[in-house]
């Protein structure tokens, strides 16, 4: 009996120094890491799941056993709700730390810098005003803008116009004007893909898009060059969708649009004032030399310029000249000599 007892006693207490070598693995495994001087970074992609963020998290320091990890979060039901990002864990950070930080998508912050696209700029423009900025170089976006027109990249949907030698920037109208974040050292390439997908959104967002340019028989690059012309003549928006309306009039005549904004683009550089010899400027965007719409955009509109494109104010009228008593607004003639008789008015 003593033998036997001795026996139990043995087996007892090498069950106890088991579960007492399990527990402490266990506990010493959840423990935080210790030694860490600064925090340490991580970073979870789009689409990791749990168990190769604990892997991670292991690997890099974070936790001490990425497997006692995964079985506390498959206890209490964690690890659903972790968000991609890139992460700073503070020294010996618990899992509770952990688990909350990742749920939470607390993220190291980014640096961001803001970007604004006035309506009516041209590429050429938004690529001068972000290298005076420091953001990025005015060669670099261009030629970032040029490739991403001959070669659409993936992620964009936008129908983007087809590779023209007429056309000086395939992108040209297709940069939405608006202010936009973006992180410090975002590519030029990154920066032009999220100004079209700004554009392909405000366009989905007018009702009957499709419909109504279908029914103007036009395409996108068409529509975009009309609103183009609209943004760079006109200055009061109650006015944009009668200046559309004179746009299609004399384009349905069909006589020359004559359009001064069209030189102004095909010019090296802009001009204060068009003298009668830049009328004669041997350019495809030329309005007073061909018939018809430029071959491309000539800046880019802003949306209501383009709606005014898409749903012009029907009118008889051919003709408009700027007013200059400080209002921009503009006098409309049906006739040629009205127009004349317009022009003597407006300098008044």
């Amino acid at each position: 009996m003593r033998t036997a007892a001795k026996a139990a006693l043995a087996l007892f207490s090498v069950i106890i120094l088991i579960i007492g070598a399990g527990a402490w693995y266990v506990w010493n495994g959840m423990k935080p890491v210790q030694g860490q001087d600064k925090p340490t970074e991580v970073t979870i992609e789009h689409g990791t799941g749990t168990s190769a963020i604990a892997d991670k998290l292991e690997q890099q320091g974070v936790i001490k056993n990425a497997m006692l990890f995964k079985l506390y979060l498959k206890y209490n039901n964690q690890g659903s709700s972790f968000k991609a990002g890139e992460y700073a864990f503070e020294p010996s950070s618990t899992y509770e730390a952990i688990i909350q930080k990742l749920n939470d998508g607390e993220v190291i912050p980014v640096e961001t810098v803001r970007v604004t696209v006035p309506e009516g700029y041209t590429i050429e423009q938004i690529a001068a005003d972000l290298s005076e900025q420091g953001i990025v170089e005015k060669a670099a976006f261009l030629q970032a803008a040029d490739k991403i027109a001959k070669s659409k990249p993936e992620g964009i949907t936008l129908n983007l116009p087809k590779p023209n030698d007429q056309v000086k920037h395939g992108l040209e109208g297709y940069l939405f004007p608006e202010t936009y974040e973006f992180a410090v050292g975002t590519s030029a390439e990154d920066m032009i893909i999220r100004m079209i997908k700004e554009t392909e959104k405000r366009l989905i967002e007018i009702p009957d898009f499709d419909e109504k340019l279908q029914a103007r028989k036009m395409n996108l690059q068409e529509l975009l060059t009309v609103a183009s012309l609209v943004e760079r003549e006109v200055v009061v928006d109650e006015e944009r969708a009668l200046v559309a309306g004179v746009i299609y009039n004399r384009l349905n005549k069909p006589m020359r649009l004559q359009i001064d904004a069209t030189i102004q683009y095909a010019l090296d550089k802009p001009k204060e004032r068009l003298y009668y010899k830049d009328l004669e400027i041997d350019s495809p965007y030329n309005s007073y030399k061909h018939d018809g719409l430029p071959p491309g955009p000539i800046a880019s509109p802003s949306i209501e310029s383009i709606k005014a494109a898409l749903s012009p104010e029907a009118s008889d009228y051919f003709y408009y000249v700027t007013k200059k008593d400080g209002t921009q607004t503009h006098l409309f003639a049906k006739t040629y000599d009205e127009h004349l008789r317009n022009i003597e008015k407006s300098k008044q």
